[in-house]
Order: C-alpha cells, then sequence, then structure tokens
C-alpha cells in the first residue's frame, strides 16, 4: 500500500508528539522539562493539538506530575495544558483516572477549569462530587474559596456544573454551613464574567429544589433581592412602589446598570421563575415588588429569550392562580401532548433568537457572548 501525503503527515505528527512526550518525562530533566510543557500548551490550543496528546498516556501523565511540581513554570504550562485537554471527549477519561491529583489542586483556577469541563457531563459530574466527599469536607474548601480577594474565575462554572445534580444542589444548600448564602454576593461581581455566569447559574439550579424555596426567600438567606438587583434600572418610582421594595432596591442611583449579558439575565429570571413554583413562593415574590423591577426590564430589554422569560414570569405574578391540586407547578402532569406543543414553541423561541443574533451581527453591533456552561 502506497504512503499518501496525508499518511505521512499523521505518522510526523504522531512521531512529534510522541517525542514530546519522552521530552516531559522526569528523565529528562528540569530545564527540557519546562519547555516541553510550554510547548504542550501551545500545541493543546487547537484540537488537532489535543487529539494528539490525548492519544499519548504517558505525556498526559507527565502534565499531571508537573502541574503538582515544584518548577512554577512548568506547572503554570501544564495546568493550562490541561484546561485545555480537558475540552477534548478523548482526554476525559484519562483526567477522570487522575482524579485524587486534581482534586489535590484544589482550589485553584487551572484546576476549578479542568474540572469545570469535565463536569459538563453528569456522569463525570457525580465522579467529582464523590471525589470530594472522600478526600473531605466536600463542598467546603470551594465555597471557602470564595472567600478570597479574587476567587478563581472557573469556580462558578464548576459550581454550576455540580449543582446539575441533586447531590450537588445539596451540597449548596447545606443550612449548616451557611453555603448559598455565600454565593449570593457574586450575582453582581464585576472581576469575572464567567464567575458571574456560574454562580447565576448554580443559583438558578438550586432553585429546583422547591422544599428549600420557603428558607430561600426567608430572611435567613433572602435571595430574591440579589436576584433582582442585576434586573434593575436607575428608574424611580412612585413613593408608594418603592415602599414594596426590598431596602436594597429602594433609591437605587441614576447610573445603576443592569447585567449586561443577556444570557445571565435569562438565568436569573428563570431561578426567580422557579421560586414561585409554589402558592407561597409566590405570594412572596408578589409582596417584595417584583412585578415593578420586572415591569421596567420589559420596557428596557431588546434580546427576545430575555424578553419572552420576563413575559412569561410577569404572567405568572399578574396571573390567577391555579387550581387546587395544581399550586405546585413543579409536580403538574403536563399531558404529553401539551408538552409536544411547548417544545415547539421553545424552538420557535431559539429560532427566533438566532435570527436576532444574526440581524445584531450583520449590523456590527452586537458581539455573540460566550456558551455558558451547564
Amino acid at each position: 500500500m502506497l504512503e499518501t501525503p496525508a499518511m505521512a503527515a499523521k505518522e510526523k505528527e504522531a512521531a512529534a508528539a510522541a517525542e514530546l512526550a519522552e521530552l516531559l518525562s522526569p528523565a529528562a530533566g528540569q530545564a527540557a522539562r519546562e519547555g516541553a510543557a510550554e510547548a504542550a500548551l501551545a500545541l493543546s490550543g487547537d484540537a488537532a493539538g489535543r487529539r494528539l496528546l490525548a492519544g499519548q498516556p504517558a505525556a498526559m501523565a507527565a502534565l499531571l506530575e508537573l502541574a503538582a511540581g515544584p518548577s512554577l513554570p512548568a506547572a503554570r504550562h501544564a495546568l493550562g495544558c490541561l484546561v485545555n485537554l480537558s475540552a477534548e471527549p478523548a482526554a476525559r477519561e484519562p483526567l477522570l483516572a487522575a482524579l485524587p491529583a486534581l482534586l489535590g489542586l484544589l482550589p485553584g483556577g487551572p484546576a476549578c477549569g479542568v474540572l469545570a469541563n469535565l463536569c459538563r457531563e453528569r456522569g463525570a459530574a457525580r465522579r467529582v462530587l464523590r471525589g470530594l466527599r472522600e478526600g473531605g469536607p466536600g463542598l467546603e474548601p470551594l465555597l471557602q474559596a470564595l472567600g478570597q480577594p479574587r476567587p478563581p474565575s472557573q469556580l462558578g462554572p464548576l459550581l454550576c456544573n455540580l449543582s446539575q445534580l441533586p447531590e450537588g444542589r445539596r451540597g449548596l444548600l447545606d443550612r449548616s454551613r451557611c453555603s448559598v448564602q455565600r454565593l449570593l454576593p457574586f450575582t453582581q461581581y464585576q472581576d469575572s464574567v464567567v464567575h458571574r455566569r456560574g454562580v447565576v447559574g448554580a443559583l438558578r439550579n438550586c432553585c429546583f429544589e422547591y422544599e428549600d424555596h420557603e428558607w430561600l426567600l426567608s430572611e435567613e438567606v433572602d435571595i430574591l433581592p440579589f436576584l433582582l438587583l442585576p434586573l434593575a434600572g436607575p428608574e424611580e418610582f412612585p413613593e408608594d412602589e418603592m415602599e414594596r421594595l426590598p431596602v436594597d432596591l429602594q433609591y437605587l442611583p441614576q447610573d445603576k446598570q443592569r447585567e449586561e449579558e443577556p444570557d445571565i439575565r435569562k438565568m436569573l429570571l428563570e431561578a426567580i421563575m422557579l421560586l414561585t413554583a409554589t402558592k407561597a413562593g409566590r405570594h412572596t415574590v408578589r409582596e417584595k415588588g417584583t412585578y415593578l423591577i420586572l415591569r421596567e426590564l420589559h420596557r428596557w430589554e431588546r434580546e427576545p429569550t430575555v424578553l419572552a422569560a420576563c413575559e412569561k414570569l410577569i404572567q405568572v405574578l399578574i396571573g390567577d392562580e391555579p387550581s387546587p391540586g395544581m399550586e405546585n407547578l413543579l409536580e403538574v402532569n403536563i399531558p404529553e401532548e401539551v408538552e409536544q406543543q411547548l417544545q415547539h414553541l421553545d424552538r420557535e423561541e431559539e429560532e427566533e433568537q438566532e435570527r436576532w443574533w444574526r440581524e445584531q451581527e450583520e449590523r456590527g453591533s452586537t458581539p455573540r457572548s460566550e456558551e455558558p456552561s451547564r
């Protein structure tokens, strides 16, 4: 069989990757390993390079060793490479096999990044949660890192992806540790949109646990003002309306800005919507003047899916109460044909959003924001 240019190129790439793996090994010496780690980081910058590295188990093992090693330059390059590799499907299983080593690097930012990427899949998230519990106090090291002057930006996405699981949500809703309260200040965190997006996603996920709604809305947690404040603008309200709002939403300054990221605004609205699933939750959300904030948001909002989420929430707040036996909206059984109709409407909504983005991009006025971690 004749060797084609493509086959020759692949063989050359594989040989180069094998050589790089040798230079990453302890036998190569510290200086060579540092240079090889930097080269591996550059190679991991595109999909082809990541696939090559993922096919070299020795290189993966050496990068994990360097990441925890004493050489700061080598560790920095190795960790950056591992963050990139964790987005490659072929590298996920080898990285999960080295989970104890990765967990030992927490709560460092790159380690959070690696695990956040791995935890996009529920099975991987479950393994990470199990590893955190077996290795110590569960989510506590991650929650403690929230108290740092500048928490790692990938900490939010990691918490968000872990909270897609019921056991992850239970960890964040641990009342004895005041866990969820530590997330709340970050709904307006300006130093990192990545961290802010992840924290809001985690809070939204926690709101699926309707048994905790009364507690979340109580003075002990008081989650609602933290969800509403990013949605509020500088609008002035008449005195009678102002008195209906929580204190933190009264008399906001003229330079008050709303959350700038549409997907984060949508998640905030979804979290509040979930809190209205029960009759008691709807009563509390109404009583705290939520409609007033949503009314002004609706006048200001231009992004179609956020506008639709806002309208749905307003309809719940101003509409009639559900029939007896259907007060908990999260427990209502939806007939199959109705569910299909709702799915069709959701698809139409997504298509409308895509058309809107295309129009904005053609005008050159609105850059597409990155996809949030879920």
